[in-house]
C-alpha cells in the first residue's frame, strides 16, 4: 500500500559551507575543476542523507549541483551568449542583468542526467527532479533571436522534453517544472504557456508536476508580496485550464500564505503539493501548525491525492533551519496521517 501524505519538498536546501557562501541565493561556488565536481556529489549525497533522517518520503537532489535554478539549466545550451548580457524586468517585479539568446537554442548533451543517475544509486526512496518550467526560462533571458516569447518558450519546451525524458530513463520518480511566471503573466499561462509545459511532458510515463509560488523570501518577492491584497488570488486565474491539462501534480503555498485554501477546490482530482512550511522566515512551524494546514487543504483535496511539501525551495536558510523544518513537516503530516488512518 502506498504511503497516505508522502512528503516532499519543493526543490532546493541549503548548500554545505565548504561549497558555496551559506545564507546567499546564487553564491559563486567555492570549489574549482574536480574539486567541485567532487565537491558537489558530496554535497548531494548529504543533501539526501538530512531528507532521509527527516523522514521525507519523496527526495530530491536538493539542487546541490546548481547555483540558480533556471541559468544552470541554461548555461549547458547552445544559442545562448552569457557574455552579452542585457537588463530585463523579471516577472514584472525586479530588474536583473541577464544572458542574450543570440541564435537557435539546443542542447547537445544532457544537464543533469549523471546527478540523477548518482542520486538513482543513494536511494531506494521515489525521486522528484525539478527542472525550470519555458516560460519563466523565457523570463529569465534577452531574447535577441526568435523576438516572440511564445516562439522561444516552445523551443525550451522540446529541449526540457527531452532532458526530461532522459531523467526518467535514469529513474526519476516525478519531474517537476518550476513555474513561478505562471503567478504573473495569467494571458500568456492560458493562451500557450500550460500547452508549451505540456509540450515539455510530452511521452513521459512518470508523474509530472508543476510548480507555481510566490518565490523565494527576497526582497524584492516580499515587497511584490505586499501589494498583493488581503487575498491572494492568482490561482484562480490558471487553475481551470491547469485542471484540464496533462499534468498530474500541482505545487503551490499555503501556509502563512494569503491564499485562499477553496481555490483548490478549481483543480480537484489533480494531486497536490501542498506547502505547509513557509521558505520567507526563520520561524520554525510547530507539528501542529503542519498538521492544522494540512487539516485545511483536506477540506479541497481527497487524501490520496495530498502531499505535504515547502512553499518553496529552502537555498537561502541556514542548514539547522532547513532541518527543523524538514522535521516539522514530517512530524506534522504523521499527526494527520495517523487522524485519517484512526491510530
Amino acid at each position: 500500500m502506498k504511503k497516505l501524505l508522502p512528503t516532499s519538498t519543493a526543490g532546493s536546501l541549503p548548500k554545505p559551507s565548504w561549497l558555496a557562501q551559506p545564507e546567499t541565493l546564487w553564491s559563486p561556488w567555492k570549489l574549482h575543476d574536480q574539486e567541485l565536481i567532487d565537491g558537489k556529489l558530496d554535497a548531494l549525497r548529504l543533501s539526501l542523507h538530512e531528507q532521509e533522517q527527516a523522514g521525507i518520503d519523496i527526495v530530491g537532489d536538493g539542487e546541490q549541483s546548481r547555483q540558480h535554478f533556471v541559468t544552470t539549466f541554461i548555461e549547458h545550451l547552445d544559442g545562448v551568449d552569457f557574455t552579452k548580457r542585457e537588463t530585463v524586468r523579471i516577472r514584472d517585479r525586479y530588474d536583473a542583468s541577464v544572458p542574450t539568446v543570440i541564435g537557435a537554442v539546443s542542447r547537445q548533451k544532457p544537464v543533469f542526467v549523471d546527478d540523477a543517475k548518482f542520486l538513482r544509486q543513494q536511494t531506494k526512496q521515489p525521486i522528484k527532479w525539478a527542472l525550470p518550467g519555458p516560460m519563466t526560462m523565457i523570463d529569465t533571458l534577452y531574447d535577441a533571436h526568435y523576438k516572440s516569447r511564445e516562439k522561444l518558450a516552445w523551443e525550451f519546451a522540446k529541449i526540457l522534453n527531452q532532458e526530461a525524458k532522459e531523467l526518467e530513463a535514469a529513474g526519476v520518480d516525478i519531474i517537476q517544472f518550476d513555474e513561478p511566471a505562471f503567478n504573473v503573466f495569467f494571458d500568456e499561462v492560458n493562451d500557450w504557456g500550460i500547452a508549451a509545459l505540456e509540450r515539455a511532458t510530452e511521452g513521459l510515463k512518470c508523474e509530472t508536476a508543476v510548480h507555481i509560488c510566490y518565490g523565494y523570501g527576497i526582497k524584492a518577492n516580499t515587497e511584490w508580496k505586499k501589494t498583493l491584497g488581503a487575498e491572494w488570488r492568482q490561482y484562480e486565474e490558471i487553475f481551470p485550464k491547469l485542471q484540464k491539462s496533462t499534468i498530474d501534480i500541482i505545487s503551490l503555498e499555503c501556509h502563512n500564505s494569503r491564499v485562499p485554501m477553496e481555490l483548490l477546490e478549481l483543480v480537484r482530482g489533480k494531486k497536490i503539493m501542498a506547502g505547509v512550511i513557509d521558505v520567507a522566515t526563520n520561524t520554525i512551524e510547530t507539528p501542529e501548525e503542519v498538521a492544522n494546514t494540512l487539516r485545511k487543504a483536506l477540506k479541497f483535496v481527497d487524501a490520496d491525492k495530498l502531499c505535504p511539501c515547502t512553499n518553496c525551495g529552502m537555498a537561502p536558510l541556514s542548514r539547522q533551519v532547513a532541518r527543523d523544518k524538514l522535521n516539522a513537516l514530517s512530524a506534522g503530516a504523521e499527526i494527520v496521517r495517523r487522524e485519517l488512518l484512526g491510530k
